[in-house]
């Protein structure tokens, strides 16, 4: 049995293939433009198997425009022949959808009728339902409702091409608004609701998290993870018994719009919207302003005059029009058919921080967009240290963006490989180095290397650090705790910047962003070590600013507030802690690159700094009390890492985690 898959490289159709390699048997062909190799070679070495076959064609063409010399060589032996490719995408135009969606679908029934399938899967969209209002079942199709789009006229002909011209037994599928995978993050454009998560950062970066919004009632909508999609399909294309059939891969509880945009507003920070100006119910279905939004912004003349407007947050007109379903989509088959198989749409709010993080650390544009920024990466050699992971990673993707060349250096090469490939896969360039910081004599071999194989060190990103929470009572017999801080945080440090001083010299100019934290203005117990390696890093830059400043080299120390990255991970107590994201950590370091002030810090931070200046002994008190709020952890008493705290005064922390944001306990 083999396997033919149309779509293999886009969004759903290469983890359909990662989910036929895992749990199926055979060979798996995939359909691939000539010029789009390369893009399925990257692919097939990530899915580290032989069994996946280029097939050579084209979507526009007759049969797929395959050599008919390969179908001879393959009648029979396909099983089953998924058709995935299409255009998703509501902003495409009237011909692409119908040279895509329709035609297409055309010339892969005529395709796998030559082969001979054994069943053709054609993935459709619940685009079908089209303006129907009420329940649609998955046995409903031609209902007579209203097809608004090109996209939505041209699903609905691909299904129904399917359903009467197919001489092989079909299956349709249909998914609702696909969005990232559930476990990480993974998406690969903007799409659905990511449209409008631009507007949301916004509304975070201008607007505190608390502000209650008030809202529209935009009715109801409904998204799905891709992995589930994936997983989904496998499972029900392999179901003896259901040719014929359509299956909804929905979610089975539709949400109202603004339920799930306020489940993005939390995973951004953002404030939520508390009400709506008009309860559902309380005005006729067409007075409501989802119906009103839809009819005013169909029309194609309103559409032209909003998309300057509406651009410029990232939202194209059109999609404005379909923010939400009339229809609700009944999925009881697809939900039968998946029994028992642990397969199952997960709740929203459990994973929107993952698709929230992954947009913002790889999807979000607006370093791009910057002219600043733009101006004055392009072209930089920028080394980005730690930068596997976390602060260190997202910066460098932000440099990439930007036109900048991130040098990558961290411990793990196969993680720096994976994070070239994909800024490399973006059209950027990128170098990795790994390094084993803490080791002083590898510093010096990495400095020899930088300045062998770069044309110029512009910039050197001091991120990369090590963190120790435990209280002094528990580190009286660990000295090592202080020794391995200072090492990495400290001589690492200057070891790499000294290491790197004769490039930069010689260039009259360079830059390094050090990476500390708010910890060294406001001292908090528990980070003594950690916190002394910080102030050592800061105090060793102040003191030879003052001497390279005539060589055209800079220092700009950040004091960067609490981040949610792996090493704060093991400390189970900063899960329900107000933290920055990694991206806006990013952002504060780009900062830094651009225009080079000596600080940045936040007003916490600074008030702390003043605060231990002009009433130390008040400071040390409420830090006392901070100690006794915030008790030493199981695991750190036992010095194995992690955080056990006991939850009996949990709301004390939380009101001192909130009121002193970002600051480590």
């Amino acid at each position: 049995m083999s396997y033919f898959v149309t779509g293999a490289t886009g969004f759903i159709g290469r983890r359909l293939v990662q989910e036929l390699l895992d749990h199926r048997e055979g060979d798996v062909h995939v359909l691939c433009r000539a010029a789009s190799l390369p893009r399925l070679e990257a692919l097939r070495q990530r899915w580290r198997s032989d069994r996946v076959v280029p097939v050579v064609g084209d979507l526009t063409e007759p049969r797929l425009g395959v050599d008919p010399t390969w179908v001879s060589e393959h009648a029979g032996s396909v099983e089953h022949f998924f058709h995935l490719a299409a255009v998703y995408d509501m902003t495409a135009d009237d011909a692409a959808n119908e040279a895509m969606n329709v035609e297409g679908t055309r010339h892969a029934l005529e395709l796998a009728e030559a082969l001979g399938a054994g069943r053709l899967h054609h993935v459709s969209s619940v685009a079908v339902a089209g303006d129907f209002v009420g329940r649609f079942d998955e046995t409903m199709f031609d209902e007579g409702q209203r097809l608004p789009s090109a996209y939505h006229r041209t699903k609905h002909e691909a299904e129904r091409i399917v359903r009467a011209e197919a001489a092989v037994p079909w299956r349709v599928y249909r998914p609702a608004i696909v969005v990232g995978d559930s476990a990480t993050g993974e998406m690969d454009k903007v799409d659905g609701p990511y449209y409008f998560f631009p507007l949301l950062k916004t509304l975070r970066d201008t607007l505190p998290a608390w502000l209650p919004m008030v809202g529209l009632d935009l009715g109801a909508t409904n998204v799905v993870p891709v992995d589930y999609v994936a997983s989904a399909l496998d499972h029900l294309a392999h179901l003896p018994g259901h040719d014929g059939e359509a299956f909804h891969l929905v979610d089975p509880e539709p949400r109202p719009v603004l339920e799930a945009v306020n489940a993005f507003c939390a995973a951004a920070g953002a404030p939520r919207f508390v009400t709506s100006v008009d309860g559902p119910g309380l005005l006729p279905r067409v007075l409501r302003p989802a119906a009103l939004l839809s009819g005013v912004v169909g029309n194609p003349a309103v559409q032209r005059l909003l998309d300057p407007v509406t651009s410029r947050v990232g939202i194209p007109a059109e999609v404005l029009a379909h923010t939400s379903f009339t229809a609700v989509l009944d999925s009881r088959r697809t939900e039968r058919a998946l029994a028992g198989s642990g397969i199952s749409v997960p709740d929203l709010e459990g994973y929107a921080r993952t698709l929230w993080t992954y947009w913002e650390d790889h999807l979000d544009t607006s370093t791009a967009r910057d002219p600043r920024i733009r101006d004055a990466l392009r072209g930089k050699h920028v080394v980005i240290t730690g930068a596997s992971s976390g602060i260190g990673q997202v910066t460098a993707l932000k440099v990439a963006q930007a036109g900048g060349v991130p040098v990558l250096v961290a411990r793990g090469k196969d993680k720096l490989e994976d994070l070239r490939s994909v800024i490399e896969l973006r059209g950027g360039t990128a170098h990795v180095h790994p390094c084993d910081l803490s080791d002083l004599d590898a510093i010096d071999d990495l400095c020899a290397a930088l300045l062998s194989d770069l044309p110029s060190v512009d910039v050197v990103v001091n991120n990369a650090g090590r963190s120790i929470r435990r209280s002094l009572r528990l580190s009286e017999d660990r000295f090592h705790d202080f020794e391995r801080t200072m090492q990495l945080n400290y001589f690492g440090a200057i070891r790499l910047v000294t290491g790197l001083l004769p490039a930069m010299r010689q260039q009259q100019d360079g830059h390094v962003v050090n990476v500390s934290s708010i910890g060294v203005q406001t001292n908090p117990p528990r980070f003594s070590a950690y916190v002394a390696s910080k102030s050592a890093l800061d105090s060793w830059s102040d003191v030879v600013a003052s001497e390279l400043v005539g060589d055209g080299i800079t220092f700009t120390t950040i004091h960067m507030p609490l981040v949610r990255t792996p090493m704060i991970a093991p400390t189970r107590l900063y899960d329900r802690f107000p933290a920055i994201s990694p991206a806006q950590a990013a952002d504060l370091v780009l900062e830094a690159i651009v225009e080079r002030p000596h600080r940045i810090g936040t007003l916490l931070g600074t008030a702390g700094a003043i605060a231990h200046t002009v009433a130390p002994r008040t400071t040390f008190r409420v830090l006392n009390l901070a100690y006794q709020v915030f008790p030493d952890s199981t695991a750190a008493a036992a010095g194995t890492g992690g955080d056990g705290c006991a939850a009996t005064r949990g709301s004390e922390q939380m009101v001192l985690a909130r009121v002193l944001k970002g600051v480590h306990w």
